[in-house]
């Protein structure tokens, strides 16, 4: 079984891996592509670097490059949840692999913007007007290299509603797990 997570900054994308992984699962991310470029670059790695490396590496490789780089490291015998798709291309990439469903993650724009003042990450915004610009920027790309996070989400085949705690978050991935016949 192949999961993928999409949705929008600290809507619980990351906690949905973690959680899956503590179940047995291996997770990675789309963004481990451009991590490894970074480094490879001496680069630092932050969310600025990473933005931006994604774009070069669409440019340079197709827009669903993340996810290709992603499939050929993927043991398709291992349930694998990958976070961080951005784009569609990388969603038609992944559905390549029959066992591939993408899971959209979504709770409200105040609560996100309250779990990113708690997590912070560095790069992260550090005031409502520019954590709204960035999801803005996020939501639609100019061109085949960018984020186009609505796009993405409506490829979803499954939704999270996170906006209600931890204990309602693991019933709704029991719940998929189970519909799926994972268990």
């Amino acid at each position: 079984m192949l999961l993928g997570i999409t949705g929008r900054n600290a809507a619980g994308k990351t906690t949905i891996v973690e959680i899956l992984v503590e179940r047995g699962w291996t997770g990675c991310s789309c963004s481990d592509a451009i991590r490894s470029w970074l480094r490879d670059n001496g680069q630092e790695i932050n969310r600025e670097n990473l933005t931006q490396g994604g774009r070069t590496l669409r440019s340079e490789g197709g827009p669903g490059i993340l996810a290709e780089r992603l499939l050929d490291q993927i043991d398709p015998m291992i349930p694998t949840v990958i976070d961080s798709i951005r784009t569609p291309d990388e969603v038609k990439a992944l559905r390549s692999r029959d066992s591939f469903r993408l899971i959209e993650v979504v709770a409200s724009t105040d609560l996100r913007w309250k779990r990113m003042q708690i997590r912070g990450r560095s790069g992260d915004p550090t005031n409502y007007t520019s954590f709204l610009a960035q999801e803005d920027a996020e939501a639609v790309a100019e061109n085949s290299a960018g984020q186009a996070l609505d796009a993405t989400a409506a490829l979803a085949d499954i939704l999270i509603v996170n906006d209600s705690g931890m204990d309602n978050l693991n019933n709704a991935i029991d719940e998929i797990i189970e519909s799926l016949g994972l268990i």
